[in-house]
């Protein structure tokens, strides 16, 4: 028997793209699918476009109770086994769902299958598309706690795992997937990598919660980073790898936090386990960078990284750069 797919739409005033994100949905190759979009409370033209799909989809309109009440609704409504998550200022390409169930045949037992996502960078009227790759090796554990499990609409999820562990926690601010993805792990579910794409992911320079409070992002990332920490702490399975997976996510937000509150950054930094053996690496620790935390430590390299940046950089330096530009 074929997987059957539901297609997820929740959306809140999102008028501009609401279309673009349904009829990407019913252009998807797969055969066997339906469409649900459910309306939270919108005060645009939202549920007048969807409304205007007809039969088409499935639509229900309902109060403003925020973005995962939404989604726990439109798991209630699903009727696949298979879902495919899509926020309403995002779209799919038409054979996205096609792809990735092919190797759903092939491996019957995956609860989440997962594969890079295309980000669309918008900022200042212009776009930029990139493809935000998933590195080996493809430990799930370690792929939460850098933060490499993609944005919600790339993976299939299966409908009884988000089931079993409470589908979508209502309380939970910021980092909704990833807190989501954590549950599943503990929860023993079965993720697999496929290198099948076909979701974009459109972010914006303003209007996110992450842009509007990094701050809550930080602390809510943090909390994730420790519970994943404690439970594989807890099962025997901490290994190096996954414990220096761990302190690079708190570097990471230390790092992020210096200019805004070195306060908050030195917190986070004594988070960090064994701090005098950890390395950093990646976009967040070029080479000089690298050099100067192994021989003075963080708060020396992050004021040569100031410097840094004040000597060499010139004033057009956010020309062409994007969105979110690599810490020096």
């Amino acid at each position: 028997m074929k997987p059957f797919v539901s297609v997820l739409i929740p959306c809140f005033n999102a008028e501009r793209w609401i279309e673009q994100a349904v009829e990407s949905a019913l252009a998807q190759t797969w055969p066997h699918k339906e469409i649900i979009v459910v309306d939270d409370g919108s005060t645009d033209r939202s549920a007048e476009i969807i409304s205007g799909f007809g039969e088409r989809i499935r639509f229900e309109r309902g109060p403003n109770r925020g973005g995962n009440a939404t989604r726990n609704r439109l798991l209630e409504l699903a009727q696949g086994d298979w879902l495919q998550y899509l926020d309403a200022d995002d779209y799919l390409k038409p054979d996205k769902i096609a792809a990735q169930v092919s190797a759903l045949e092939t491996n019957p037992d995956i609860d989440v299958l997962f594969g890079p996502s295309i980000v669309e960078w918008h900022a200042n009227d212009a776009t930029r598309v990139t493809l935000e790759e998933i590195p080996e090796p493809h430990d799930r554990w370690i792929l939460l706690a850098l933060w490499r499990l993609p944005q919600t609409g790339a993976p299939l999820w299966r409908k009884s795992a988000l089931q079993e562990v409470g589908g979508w926690s209502v309380g939970q601010p910021c980092c909704q997937e990833h807190e989501l993805y954590l549950r599943l792990l503990i929860a023993g579910k079965r993720f697999t990598y496929h290198p099948a794409t076909g979701s974009v992911y459109r972010r914006f320079s303003n209007g996110s919660l992450s842009t509007r409070d990094p701050a809550l992002v930080r602390r809510e990332r943090l909390k994730i980073e420790k519970r994943l920490e404690d439970h594989l702490k807890m099962i025997g399975e901490l290994t190096p790898d996954r414990q220096w997976a761990i302190n690079q996510g708190r570097f990471d937000m230390a790092r992020i936090a210096w200019n805004a509150d070195r306060s908050e950054a030195r917190t986070i930094l004594a988070t960090i386990a064994a701090a005098k053996s950890f390395r950093p690496v990646g976009p967040a620790a070029p080479t000089l960078y690298r050099l100067a935390y192994r021989l003075f430590g963080f708060e020396t390299a992050e004021r040569i990284a100031t410097i840094n940046r004040i000597t060499f950089r010139p004033s057009h330096q956010a020309v062409g750069r994007g969105l979110h530009g690599s810490p020096d």
